[in-house]
């Protein structure tokens, strides 16, 4: 379990890939008919296969190991089983960013969090900081004013807020190390909407004073409990995903592991002398900082290690599809601006793969849109599938759904697993329904990011704007002006396929979606249909089953 067997690991899992990555191909290649449209389906499925390959291996070996090991988080980092239990002998800081938060829901969690932490006996060992960027006068007065009468209630709580928000969240946080930090050595690092639990937190403070030369550890993110339709069917799925897929890529990356920027702890030093982020060549600020500080730490030397375990560790995701739409927007131009940086001199060899990594998990929007015209115009032709084709388009779903699958998977075998979620079959309702909504919805979210990705050449950018966290239902109006453009790509990509009805059946799922862009964004954020899906339990989290 040590880096001296990295080199062994990563050729395996190089060795995984590549074997998927050319069973895809050769499927590919076998299912495309002679002619220009058949070359650009080929051409395009060559970039599109590494992160679909990638995907299937990391979703196999996180799968083998949720099985076949009694202690899957100790056994890919097992500094855990060294961690010293009890109170941290080091000081940690709470950083929590915030810019324009409703703080009635913000505070409520660290509340419980410094509450338990004091219970815990651990109370004078952590400080929480509210790291604000808030601009708008009256709101930053009503922010103060919360904070205040918060503080006066718990121990070790402290407030700044910046004059303006330069460098985004990632200018936020160097700005508290330079000047705040004080005798802190570890920063735990939440967003506005993390909730974390005093044992999760204590796990992460053990187990940097287990091993000196970490500088990061990120645990595993899953989604609050959610009242809306959508968050309640995205997340099931993810979490399912999630799990399986953060235990594979741990395994085989080890000490060159991710940050996902927020519920994760790092060692403040080596953080602020490495993880400085500059400028761009043409003067914008880096929007996805947290995989560039990752590597930057790999670079200088320091270990970044991932913890997948999902216990205590929650963070709200968008309530409605509009928002999540415009996130995506947001990380698709962070990941972007990693071209750039790949040139960068001293990143380790490692550190290049996850800035490729970052890049692909978005560029392979626009190709999956490229090939889903070059087959409708295919089809237009009368050109109806074959079983090469059919047997095609199914590997392509089975990795591209492959975490998420193998996470089901992993639950349905384990009864106590299943159990934590109301049993087996309450899991698998909850697994049937995400998938029916997630085979709706991927396409037309893929759609989305193909279109923004073709305008962010051309001026269009996005920053780090605040977001709304509320759940709400959208008008029929908002909904139709945000995805009039994605309704008539699918109308036109439908009517194509129709030319072949057999086409047009293994066509549907993942045309339907966008054609019903507008109901699917009104439905899934409707206050009823949300109740209806709570009340029957309905992709139920076990922290929801729990309250």
């Amino acid at each position: 379990m040590t880096e001296e067997s990295a080199p062994l690991r990563r050729a395996l899992f190089g060795a995984l890939v590549a074997a998927i990555a050319i069973l895809l191909l050769w499927l590919t290649w076998r299912a495309v008919p002679p002619g220009t449209a058949g070359v650009l389906i080929l051409v395009a499925a060559a970039f599109v296969i590494p992160w679909a390959a990638l995907s299937a291996a990391n979703s196999l070996v996180g799968l083998l190991i949720l099985l076949g090991s009694r202690d899957p988080p100790g056994f890919v980092l097992p500094a855990l089983r060294r961690a010293r239990p009890g109170a941290p002998r080091a000081v940690t800081v709470l950083g929590v960013c915030i810019r324009n938060e409703d703080m009635a829901a913000v505070l409520p969690p660290l509340g419980r969090l410094l509450d338990g932490l004091a219970q815990a006996g651990a109370g004078d060992r952590f400080r929480l900081w509210l790291l604000s960027d808030t601009a708008n006068p009256h709101a930053a007065a009503t922010e103060e004013t919360a904070i205040r009468d918060f503080a006066a209630a718990h121990p070790h709580v402290h407030y700044r807020r910046r004059a303006d928000n330069a460098g985004f969240k990632a200018g936020n946080v160097m700005d508290f190390l330079d000047r705040h930090a004080g005798e802190a050595e570890f920063l735990i690092t939440l967003d506005a909407d993390s909730v974390m639990t005093p044992r999760a937190v204590l796990r992460l403070a053990a187990v940097m004073e287990a091993e000196p030369d970490l500088a990061i550890v990120q645990q595993l993110i899953v989604g609050r409990p959610a009242t809306a339709a959508f968050p309640r069917l995205f997340q099931f799925g993810m979490r399912a995903g999630m799990r399986a897929w953060a235990t594979g890529q741990a395994w085989w990356q080890l000490d060159a592991g991710p940050y996902w920027g927020h519920n994760a702890i790092l060692r403040c030093e080596p953080f602020r002398r490495h993880a400085r982020l500059e400028a761009l060549p043409d003067g914008s600020r880096i929007l996805s900082h947290d995989m560039v500080e990752s590597v930057r730490l790999q670079a200088a030397g320091w270990r970044v290690r991932c913890l997948p375990e999902e216990d205590g560790s929650l963070e709200a995701n968008p309530p409605a599809m509009p928002e999540f739409l415009r996130r995506d927007e947001r990380w698709g131009a962070g990941n972007m601006q990693y071209w750039q940086l790949l040139r960068l001199p001293n990143l380790t060899p490692m550190g290049r793969l996850q800035l490729l990594q970052a890049i692909l998990l978005f560029l392979g929007a626009p190709l999956h849109a490229l090939i889903l015209l070059a087959c409708a115009v295919l089809a237009a032709t009368g050109a109806a599938p074959t079983g090469a084709v059919l047997l095609a388009v199914a590997a392509h779903w089975l990795c591209y759904f492959a975490p998420k699958l193998a996470g089901y998977a992993h639950a349905l075998i384990r009864a106590e697993v299943a159990a934590r979620y109301g049993g087996r079959a309450a899991f698998a309702r909850g697994a049937l329904a995400e998938l029916a909504f997630m085979q709706l919805f991927e396409p037309l979210s893929n759609l989305n990011k193909a279109m923004f990705l073709a305008t962010l050449p051309f001026g269009r950018r996005t920053g780090w704007a605040p977001q709304n966290r509320a759940d709400r239902g959208i008008a029929w109006r908002a909904a139709a002006r945000l995805l009039w453009p994605h309704t008539l790509v699918g109308v036109v990509l439908t009517a194509m396929f129709a030319a072949s009805p057999p086409a047009l059946a293994l066509a549907l799922p993942f045309t339907l979606g966008m054609v019903f862009a507008i109901p699917l964004c009104v439905l899934s954020a409707d206050p009823r249909v949300s109740a209806w899906l709570r009340e029957r339990r309905f992709a139920a989290t076990p922290e929801e089953l729990a309250s």
